[in-house]
């Protein structure tokens, strides 16, 4: 029996993946994101109207993925998967149970490992030389659930966070296009995570940008590395307190100068 899918997101990694789903064939019976006036500056922001209309999906604009209208719409609908991508809500044990089958997540890391937040900047400032995307069943824990499959994405010391959420979006794509019939013919095999691998990072703002006359030039590059487009940008302050946006920048050992992209240099010891 063909299963009926959900898909809530706000976010272009999640957009990527509905347009996949149509491409291979798939179908979906409901679509889900923020309202229009909601979450405005989240990088990568998308608005799912025009996919909705050219597939003549329902498409339910909410305030949080919670609310007792999600739990009913997907009970009427009789949705057995319910895809959530690029959300920043933390779906609860009601929600999870109301699909038939459960709800399944993404999460640009290789789970278990950087469980969290802003798993794209924290890649690059880690200085990883590998990174990747999980799919995985989701439970009442942050990104603990049970996983789908995962792909890799290697990791130089010039990527930048531009670079990294296209790799990122681009293997959203391939794993929806790896999983969809397994998913809809309930054959996934799914894989405990290890929690004992776990580890966790948390949210980062955007003053946390700011390159520090502390760093050395090689945190000061991942930094500004780390928080490129689509996120907003490192900084650092002159002497009259005023900011400068730094989107892209290189270092020379030889010279022992910092070289933004707008012709400035710092100095570091």
């Amino acid at each position: 029996m063909l299963k009926k899918i959900a898909f809530a997101t706000c976010v272009q990694l999640g957009l990527s993946c509905i347009e996949e789903i149509y491409r291979i064939g798939g179908h979906l019976d409901l679509l889900i994101t923020i309202k229009d006036e909601k979450a405005q500056n989240k990088s990568g922001r998308i608005y799912l109207d025009e996919i909705a209309t050219a597939h003549q999906v329902p498409l339910l604009k909410i305030d949080n993925i919670n609310e007792p209208v999600v739990i009913q719409t997907l009970k009427d609908l009789q949705i057995d998967w319910l895809f959530i991508i690029g959300w920043s809500q933390i779906a609860r044990k009601e929600l999870l149970e109301t699909p038939t089958y459960g709800c399944i997540g993404m999460h640009p890391t290789l789970l278990p490992i950087g469980r969290g937040r802003a798993a794209i900047p924290w890649a690059i400032l880690k200085g990883l030389d590998q990174t990747g995307v999980t799919l995985f069943k989701l439970d009442e824990g942050v990104d603990s659930g049970e996983i789908i499959g995962q792909g890799v994405i290697p990791l130089t010391a010039q990527t930048t966070a531009t670079e990294l959420y296209a790799q990122v979006n681009q293997m959203h794509i391939q794993l929806i296009g790896e999983y969809w019939d397994k998913i809809v013919n309930n054959t996934v095999q799914l894989t405990r995570q290890d929690d004992s691998k776990a580890t966790e990072w948390p949210g980062r703002k955007p003053e946390d940008g700011e390159i520090l006359p502390t760093m050395t030039m090689a945190e000061a590059d991942r930094l500004v590395r780390a928080v490129t487009h689509p996120y907003p940008g490192a900084f650092y302050r002159q002497a009259d307190g005023s900011e400068v946006k730094v989107w892209r920048a290189e270092f020379s050992t030889a010279e022992g100068d910092f070289k933004l992209a707008d012709g400035w240099l710092l100095s570091f010891d």
